[in-house]
């Protein structure tokens, strides 16, 4: 396969991320061609041309739609804020090229539906980045499920906890605007959405509460502005093979940095991950004598693949960004026509379906079904 020609539209924090992904895939898996760092996209052309010296890109633009007409770009990241990822996925694939779009695909249901379209009727390769699927650990404890280790799982809990929204006077921004979503639920609740669809397939219903702990936050220039989302989500969920579910999602959680605590409770043990201590798990089975039965904490080692490709010796660890690498590479599989774990903007609408029914949930009070995308 050819060395892909990359577009980048954002140099925010997961534009960074894009970019360094994009630069490691290569090295680090050694079945690719290194990808050409052709153009970057930022909101003005000085900014722009920082970054592109920074992450290596040779050109540089204030405006996206010179990616979209560029020959050299075969894929075009897109990193922006989530309200602009439907106009740029949709015009980046109407354009011929192939798109990783951030999370989540936009923050209208409709607007998620156009992408798919967009992405049915280009023929082109779209996903989704969701890293947190990429962990070896989840590959891992997916096969232990598969294999019955634990028995029949029956009951599942997954919490999102971080706290850069939890002090009351920290400035309003982009991310309490209900032009950004609906706030905890599509900014955080998509990731353990994304986990339990790789475990388990995507959910069947809802029940949800959502909360607001404070109504407004100062502005810059001065006064205050109201608070048009919610922080806090909580939701009960019904999983494919009536595995009973629990999901909670909070943005203002003083102390929790990047914390999705994953509990999956079967007939015959149970398996718990913290995504803080990303490089372990712990399993509990009910084999051997009950005086000696406890949870075991498992550390990634190289037969926890792909961990191999970056370190060869047990227990030393991966980072958020190695999951990115591991996206990235699961991308290009996915162009060559190969097997690729990512979540395609198929299963991104019904992850986007999933929000948006736990949102209808809270404004009606009750069960709402999902339908499939």
């Amino acid at each position: 396969m050819k060395a892909l020609g990359i577009g980048l539209i954002g140099t925010g924090y997961m534009g960074k991320c894009h970019a360094l992904a994009w630069n490691n895939v290569s090295a680090v898996f050694g079945d690719v061609e290194r990808p050409r760092l052709v153009h970057l996209a930022e909101a003005n052309a000085e900014l722009a041309a920082s970054r592109a010296r920074e992450f290596g890109f040779a050109r540089s633009t204030a405006d996206w739609r010179d990616l979209l007409a560029d020959p050299e770009i075969d894929v075009i990241s897109v990193t922006t804020p989530n309200q602009f990822h439907a106009e740029m996925a949709i015009a980046a694939l109407e354009a011929g090229k192939h798109v990783w779009c951030e999370k989540p695909m936009a923050p209208a249901l409709a607007d998620a539906e156009r992408m798919l379209a967009a992405q049915r009727s280009s023929g082109k390769v779209a996903v989704m980045g969701y890293n947190y699927i990429q962990n070896p650990v989840m590959r891992h404890i997916r096969s232990l499920i598969d294999e019955g280790a634990i028995g029949t799982v029956n009951h599942v809990r997954v919490e999102m906890d971080e706290d850069f929204m939890a002090d009351p006077e920290a400035p309003f921004y982009w991310k309490s605007e209900a032009a950004s979503g609906y706030g905890a639920l599509d900014d955080f609740s998509v990731h353990p959405l994304s986990l339990l669809w790789s475990l388990f397939g995507h959910v069947e219903a809802v029940i949800a509460s959502l909360a607001k702990p404070y109504a407004d936050r100062p502005l810059k220039e001065g006064g205050r502005r109201a608070v048009e989302n919610h922080d806090i989500a909580s939701v009960l969920m019904r999983l494919p093979g009536g595995i009973s579910g629990v999901l909670m999602a909070n943005r203002s959680a003083w102390g929790r940095k990047g914390r999705i605590a994953l509990q999956i409770y079967g007939s015959k043990g149970s398996i718990l991950f913290d995504q803080e201590r990303m490089n372990e798990f712990q399993l509990y089975t009910v084999a051997g004598r009950a005086s000696e039965q406890g949870f075991s904490t498992i550390l990634t080692a190289p037969h926890h693949k792909p961990y191999d490709r970056f370190i060869p010796a047990p227990g030393h660890g991966l980072g958020f960004n190695d999951l990115k690498v591991i996206e990235c590479r699961e991308l290009i599989a996915a162009i060559a026509g190969m097997a690729s774990h990512s979540i395609d903007f198929n299963h991104g609408l019904r992850i986007e379906k999933s929000v948006h029914a736990m949102a209808q949930s809270f404004r009606e009070g009750r069960w709402v079904e999902i339908a499939p995308a």
